[in-house]
């Protein structure tokens, strides 16, 4: 069995933060740019069964209805007998229900809303309007309609952001009861609106005193911690992104998608006008056993209960000890051993990056 990423790259309007692979929506790039993805599936997909499925962008809401419709459709092209969990991305003003309507019809199970701040100043600064009250209805329909698979997204530590402002968005998200909650310390990327105004980011120990506040409180209201920035009530952990951290491969179609196919990892371009052209390939790398051992460890910590050794040593024939500089990391507390797992020591998982620096 295998997952399935599908990128939409059109938004209604541009997130001053994001640097995904996103452009303005255009009815006629649009329509291009579904039968090209009709095209790039039918030539790559080699028939597997798919377990999930996962819709995102750019903004797949900001889609026309009859264009939804026509996407989905697209998925009707895997084996989806199995399919396990299928989760559509959506901007919580598209939300109405007809568009939900068109997700239940072909059994769309999960739904991932943007919300990442409630704050005014916040929005602001990010070029997003949602608010709470609208939110609060947009939710109570998504129920009424069925869906009771929810995630929600959080962006916090932005410039000039207080505690209080943060603990007033969680109390708000924990409010509307999602099933799932990602949440992402704000970081400035190059080629971003917030990157050209020379935006600073907050300072790191009011970053790290949010983070642990994040984690503190979700994980007192029941929330499971099983990845760095994400958070679940039991049995609602994203399967898909799962796949992703447990280094299983995944296919990945549209402009600026990326997948990972018998030992190969790709990366689609990131020009639409080459995309709707055919071009759709931009880079190939097959990966070497090394390399294989090297994802398996930088995205396998991220989970909060880590790399199982026995696995390792089953899937690669050799030890994680004998490959990776494990005992020093060991005695400086940076890494634990427990119950057969190695993981990043919880009060060291806001300095992951830095650890995985001296793994790999």
């Amino acid at each position: 069995m295998i997952s399935v990423y599908i990128h939409i790259p059109f938004c209604k309007s541009i997130c001053t933060y994001c640097d995904f692979c996103k452009v303005l929506y255009n009815k006629e790039w649009a329509v291009a740019y579904l039968k090209q993805l009709k095209n790039e599936i039918n030539d790559r997909y080699m028939g597997e069964e798919v377990k999930t499925i996962y819709i995102g962008g750019g903004t797949p809401s900001c889609l026309s209805l009859k264009e939804i419709e026509f996407l989905l459709k697209l998925t009707d092209l895997f084996k989806k007998d199995k399919l396990e969990e299928f989760t559509f991305e959506c901007n919580i003003e598209d939300i109405n229900a007809e568009l939900l309507a068109i997700l239940k019809k072909y059994n769309v199970n999960r739904l991932s809303v943007g919300i990442e701040s409630f704050d005014e100043e916040n929005l602001l600064l990010m070029k997003r309007s949602n608010n709470y009250e609208d939110t609060l209805k947009k939710i109570e329909l998504i129920r009424k309609m069925g869906f009771n698979n929810l995630n929600l997204d959080l962006i916090y530590a932005l410039p000039g952001e207080k505690m209080s402002i943060l603990k007033k968005d969680i109390k708000l998200l924990l409010k509307l009861n999602p099933e799932h909650i990602s949440t992402y310390s704000l970081m400035i990327e190059d080629n971003t609106y917030l990157s050209y105004k020379k935006v600073n980011t907050i300072n790191e120990d009011d970053d790290a005193k949010m983070y642990e506040y994040i984690v503190s409180k979700l994980s007192s209201k029941g929330y499971n911690h099983y990845e760095i920035s994400n958070f679940s009530k039991k049995g609602y952990e994203s399967k898909h992104n799962l796949v992703y951290w447990n280094n299983e491969e995944y296919y990945g179609f549209g402009c600026g998608a990326s997948g990972y196919i018998s030992g190969v990892r790709y990366n689609n371009t990131r020009s639409l006008t080459s995309y709707i052209k055919g071009n759709i390939n931009s880079s190939e790398e097959i990966i070497s056993k090394r390399g294989k051992m090297e994802y398996e460890v930088i995205l396998g910590l991220r989970k909060i209960k880590g790399i199982n050794l026995e696995e390792f040593k089953t899937k690669y024939q050799t030890s994680m000890e004998d490959e990776f500089p494990i005992k020093p990391l060991l005695k400086n507390k940076e890494l634990i051993l427990k119950n057969g797992n190695i993981m990043i020591n919880p009060k060291k998982l806001y300095i992951m990056n830095e650890i995985l620096l001296k793994l790999v």
